[in-house]
């Protein structure tokens, strides 16, 4: 459909998600929120699709925040739970089964840095702006932000950008670890292809065990997320891709992987 809030695709393993709305800068309102959530489930269940990439339409914005004309009418109640179905979708993003890349390519701010931040890789052109402005509205971040910005770039960070509520720069936004790399604006869609490429033929099952890992271990103990870390390791073992890949090693050759 032409007005649907978000566009998908797949070719060659790499799924694309594209927030469709760049009229309105690409806010999320409930809809487009709700479309995102479906189509992360139905990635996560896809054979076809090893690793995804999220992005935003028109050359301006990545998503420059949520929908505040559909906001600033919403009672407590109404706010708490769209609060709650921006984080449904935060989590689910977070907890994929395969690797997600949001190509930043604009305006990253409010919602849509919160979207970013729960995303496992950040890529982010060198015009991106990044921040947590909410609080020029009156608001706090309500999708995650004051939490996934305190792993990612500590207290200090996390303070000023929410208190404060001015954007960063892409430069300053990766010298805080809010994004991964910064690239020439026109180099944006390679660059981010290219490391989808590279995931998109690493061993599917590696990857989730990764991810999971990495999850498991930021919200326990140490000595909880080396256990966890060491039982993923040990069921690598009984993986068909484990044995093409030291086989491909020993052999001098690029491994096949087949997620088996």
């Amino acid at each position: 459909m032409t007005d649907s809030p978000i566009t998908t695709n797949v070719q060659a393993g790499i799924g694309r998600i594209t927030v469709n709305r760049p009229d309105k800068l690409n806010a999320l309102n409930a809809a487009t929120l709700d479309a995102l959530y479906a189509a992360f489930n139905e990635a996560a269940e896809d054979p076809g699709t090893r690793v995804l990439v999220l992005t935003g339409a028109g050359p301006k914005a990545f998503v420059a925040g949520a929908d505040i004309a559909e906001m600033s009418d919403l009672r407590p109640t109404e706010g708490r739970d769209f609060s709650q179905r921006g984080q449904r979708l935060m989590r689910r993003i977070e907890t994929m089964p395969k690797p997600v890349i949001a190509m930043v390519n604009g305006f990253a701010l409010g919602g849509g840095l919160e979207l970013a931040m729960a995303c496992h890789l950040r890529i982010a052109a060198d015009t991106a702006k990044l921040g947590q402005p909410e609080i020029n509205l009156g608001l706090i971040p309500g999708f995650g932000g004051t939490q996934r910005l305190l792993r990612l770039a500590g207290r200090a960070a996390t303070l000023e950008l929410c208190l404060l509520g001015i954007p960063v720069d892409a430069a300053r936004a990766l010298q805080l670890g809010i994004v991964n790399r910064v690239v020439a604006a026109a180099d944006l869609e390679a660059e981010t292809l290219k490391i989808a490429e590279q995931l998109a033929h690493a061993a599917p099952l590696a990857l989730r065990g990764t991810l999971d890992a990495v999850n498991v271990g930021g919200e326990c103990a140490i000595e909880e997320g080396l256990q966890y870390e060491t039982a993923q390791f040990g069921l690598m073992f009984s993986t068909d891709d484990m044995r093409e890949g030291t086989r491909a090693f020993l052999e001098r050759r690029k491994p096949v992987f087949s997620g088996r």
